[in-house]
């Protein structure tokens, strides 16, 4: 079935009104549950063949947030729905206004590689809740999830209500030449400004989840100890392949050699002395990105690979406990870093964690705000008062305090970025306001009419104007 077919049969799909229906929607949450549930080890074993994530992990990071995402929908979806009142100005007197809560229409969600399954389902879920017809492209990169993807979907939601299209860049660049609704993209920036400029020729709204450099900012006063274990979880984490991960770390330089010894305890205490032979640490997702990895810390200062301390000796890139290419496998690794280190050039996405330092707060500010906005970013603090002015200074998309990446996890909270890093959010209520138009609606009543308004117009009238409306 051709890109074009399928999109005639969504638009029909969402122009005979089956999807506006509470009804309709609260049983394609409900399949969707079900498939996901009977569906379990298929998609763990997917993730595995992808990107090596451990069954562990898989339900972590991936099916039980989509669950969460799900029982959030289900259980709001009533007043998510609702009409909403709201005060009629004394100058439209008499009437009644509300805001009446529609569907775009066809909707297309292309997701990232990384988290496959998570980033796919998460968005196409508040686009069913809120009344649209969707169309999934996943990524090409992850094929095995791609194709349960295809099956879920396939087998459990109502034809015509969700597909799925897969394939590489020939088919996202035929999907942009048609005219959808609204379009959600995760991904790089590079092909985000493409989706943007191509969703701009038919004036398509966008919502762009993309990424960028996430700082994780030490101070003085830090638990030492437990902000290197919450930052260990958070940066390596499905082999550092997460947009939300700390990219690199701006240690208080009185502290960075106390940081650093508990970094390498954590990498050792959470992957073992070598993380290579522990099965429940993921790969690089394929060769391209594999190799762009090496280039960043080729050569460079390592402080620590594989839970080995290492001194500056490029030859050692070539040990098995730091690299398996075959495996695209790379132990987590620790850099001394400088603002013009090759890593801080880019965003990094591995595992990899350069470290830099900083003294004074105004330098601190500077060095973050002369970058583009993050995604994310992270404080660790005991000193409160300083953590909300550093919150309330810096530009970025979220965050946490004293943790990472656990601001991603919750339905209650609006994720998404903010400048280079992306525009537009969604999670749980957001997810439905992001793929709802709302439409304001006056309700005039036909037993009066307030001729005040109407020419020809007198001083009396004149009036009477300026008094109703607050002049």
């Amino acid at each position: 079935m051709t890109t074009a077919a399928i999109l005639k049969r969504q638009k029909k799909f969402f122009e005979a009104g089956k999807t506006r229906s509470e009804s309709f929607r609260t049983k394609t949450l409900q399949a969707l549950r079900r498939g996901i549930r009977e569906m379990e080890p298929e998609i763990l074993e997917a993730l595995g063949a992808d990107l090596g994530k451990s069954r562990t992990e898989g339900y972590m990071a991936e099916i039980g947030m989509v669950l969460e995402e799900l029982s959030y929908m289900e259980k709001h979806l009533h007043r998510l729905m609702q009409r909403k009142k709201a005060a009629t100005p004394l100058a439209q007197f008499a009437a009644s206004s509300a805001v009446w809560p529609e569907p775009y229409g066809s909707v297309l969600v292309m997701s990232p590689w990384n988290y496959p399954f998570l980033l796919s389902v998460d968005p196409v879920i508040g686009a069913v809740a809120a009344g649209n017809t969707v169309l999934l492209k996943p990524s090409a990169y992850s094929p095995a999830v791609s194709a349960v993807l295809q099956k879920l979907f396939a087998r459990y939601v109502t034809p015509g209500a969700v597909s799925v299209v897969t394939g590489g860049r020939e088919v996202n660049a035929d999907l942009l030449e048609h005219r959808f609704d609204y379009i959600f993209f995760t991904g790089g920036r590079e092909v985000g400004q493409m989706v943007m400029e191509r969703a701009s020729r038919h004036l398509t709204p966008v919502t762009l989840e993309l990424g960028g450099k996430s700082p994780c900012i030490v101070d003085k006063t830090a638990d030492l100890k437990l902000a290197a274990r919450r930052i260990v979880f958070g940066k390596f984490l499905n082999a550092g392949q997460t947009c939300v991960a700390p990219d690199y770390i701006l240690v208080q330089e009185g502290v960075k050699k106390k940081l650093v010894r508990y970094l390498k305890q954590e990498i050792i205490r959470q992957f073992g002395e070598e993380p290579l032979r522990n099965p429940h640490y993921g790969h690089i997702v394929n060769q391209k990105h594999f190799d762009r990895l090496w280039r960043l810390v080729e050569n460079q200062v390592v402080l620590t690979a594989g839970g080995l301390n290492r001194a500056k000796n490029p030859w050692i890139f070539k040990q098995p406990e730091i690299f398996q290419p075959k495996q695209l496998r790379i132990a987590p690794l620790l850099l001394m870093a400088s603002p013009g280190s090759r890593c801080m050039q880019e965003e990094i996405f591995g595992p990899i964690l350069p470290i830099l330092t900083w003294e004074k707060e105004q330098d601190l500010i500077k060095f973050v705000e002369s970058r583009p906005h993050p995604l994310a970013l992270y404080l660790f603090s005991e000193r409160r008062e300083w953590r909300q002015k550093m919150m309330r200074r810096l530009r970025f998309g979220g965050g946490c305090i004293n943790d990472t990446v656990i601001h991603l996890a919750s339905s209650r909270l609006p994720f998404g970025g903010v400048g280079e890093s992306g525009m537009g959010s969604y999670h749980g209520k957001q997810s439905f306001d992001t793929f709802t138009h709302y439409k304001s609606v006056v309700d005039k009543k036909t037993w009066l009419d307030l001729p005040i308004r109407y020419q020809p117009y007198t001083k009396e009238k004149e009036m009477l104007i300026r008094m109703f409306m607050g002049s």
